[in-house]
């Protein structure tokens, strides 16, 4: 069997490249989305804020001619954010280095606008049945400090959890040497049913109990302003906010770990559905009396890809019995992988099968929602085997493909930390919010 040490703290990986006009998302500063959500009901100073905060950097006359607005009504609006100590001026220069003419008036150095970084801090934590990661973002949305903590104990009381997010925000903090009193919010996402409007976790399978308030139990420990949502919906926020997302309007998240999750994009905006739980593709139907899932149903969709479903079949497949024990499974599936690698065939077919059955899941999608691009993300994106071509292939071959045009389909193999980052964007939004509806 393939021996696992622990993984060490990687730096946070580049951003993925963008779809517009071929520019490379790293050389394109600013945060969140490039397009405001159709119908936000933000009110014009913070879509004034926002508009900078996105581009970065940004003159005062092309915030008005983005918003439509008039450049009179822009200088009086930054005047105030300036005075609120939440913008503040910055040289305007061209890429090339040179000073950039045009923004002035008489006399005057032409400024661009930016976000004040120290006006605000805040939070994410992506907790998990492995290890929890934690970042901390400024206002701007860079990261000044992380962590992570590998989970030792395993207990499932919700309380042991909160426990343990408690203590990997505290070594995050440390990092960036700064105390919980600095932050405005904190955003934490976990696997499981979850309702981002009212904070409880309906169902996870890290935590035992069900229908528990863990915003709540979080809010009291850290004394600090907490939301929580569905691990899935934060990594596609990250996309939205941080990656290839910034420039669409509408996209598909896929992620595929211990297992099967979804987000979904519209208008700029992440779409939960009429309740706060939609968009669990992991849990679709594939197969009447099927596979038991995690969640106690039967034929889940994700009780045919994820990693449980690997190791059950490997158990019975390879006659690996014993060695699908929940604290071993990341090395079962590591040494499934290697023996597919090395040509055993029982390995791959249990690889190819679980590709085939996210090709249906994928389709699905895809007849449903017309989606322009789908993203696959996730610690699995790493086993090649599991998403051949011949997967897309049949994927494409399960859609209405003669009135549509198939979607683009991505891998992201996003790190803990950005599943952590997508969780402070998350506090991100909802701290501007606060911030402009008090104001």
């Amino acid at each position: 069997m393939v021996t696992l040490t622990p993984d060490p703290l990687p730096p946070i990986p580049p951003r993925p490249p963008s779809a517009l006009s071929n520019v490379d998302l790293l050389d394109l500063p600013g945060c969140g989305p490039l397009a405001s959500p159709l119908e936000s009901g933000r009110g014009l100073r913070q879509q004034v804020f926002e508009r900078i905060r996105a581009q970065g950097s940004v003159a005062r006359v092309d915030v008005a001619k983005d918003l439509g607005v008039s450049p009179a009504s822009v200088t009086t609006i930054c005047a105030d954010l300036i005075d609120m100590g939440v913008i503040r001026e910055l040289p305007l220069t061209r890429k090339d280095g040179a000073r950039r003419d045009g923004d002035g008036g008489r006399g005057r150095p032409p400024v661009a606008l930016g976000v004040n970084p120290e006006a605000r801090y805040v939070a994410g934590l992506k907790l998990s049945d492995l290890a929890h990661a934690a970042v901390i973002l400024d206002f701007a949305g860079d990261v000044v400090g992380r962590a992570n903590l590998p989970r030792v104990h395993l207990s499932l009381d919700a309380e042991a959890v909160a426990a343990e997010a408690e203590r990997v925000l505290a070594m995050a903090l440390d990092d960036a040497g700064m105390d919980l009193s600095a932050l405005s919010a904190v955003g934490v996402g976990l696997p499981g049913l979850i309702r981002n409007d009212t904070g409880q976790v309906l169902w996870s399978p890290i935590i035992r109990e069900r229908l528990v308030p863990f915003a709540d139990i979080l809010e009291r420990r850290l004394g600090r302003r907490t939301l929580i949502d569905n691990d899935a919906n934060l990594l596609t926020l990250s996309e939205l906010w941080f990656g290839v997302g910034r420039s669409l309007s509408s996209f598909v998240m896929v992620t595929i770990e211990r297992g099967l999750g979804m987000g979904l994009v519209l208008d700029n905006a992440l779409w939960r559905g009429s309740h706060g739980v939609g968009m669990e593709f992991g849990h679709i139907k594939v197969q009447l009396d099927g596979a038991l899932c995690r969640c106690g149903q039967r034929g889940c969709l994700e009780a045919y890809v994820a990693d449980y479903a690997l190791a059950r079949e490997a158990s019975t497949a390879l006659d690996w019995e014993g060695r699908g024990d929940r604290t071993d499974q990341r090395t079962l599936i590591e040494s499934l992988y290697a023996e597919a690698r090395l040509g055993n065939e029982a390995a791959r077919t249990i690889f190819q099968r679980a590709g085939r059955y996210l090709a249906l899941g994928l389709a699905t999608i895809t007849n449903l929602l017309d989606p322009p691009l789908i993203i696959l993300s996730g610690d699995r994106m790493r086993y090649d085997q599991i998403y051949p071509e011949a997967a897309m292939v049949e994927m494409r071959g399960l859609t209405l493909g003669a009135v549509r045009t198939a979607p683009r389909v991505e891998v992201h193999a996003w790190s803990a930390w950005d599943w952590a980052r997508g969780a402070a964007a998350e506090a991100l939004r909802d701290t501007t919010d606060a911030l402009f509806q008090s104001g």
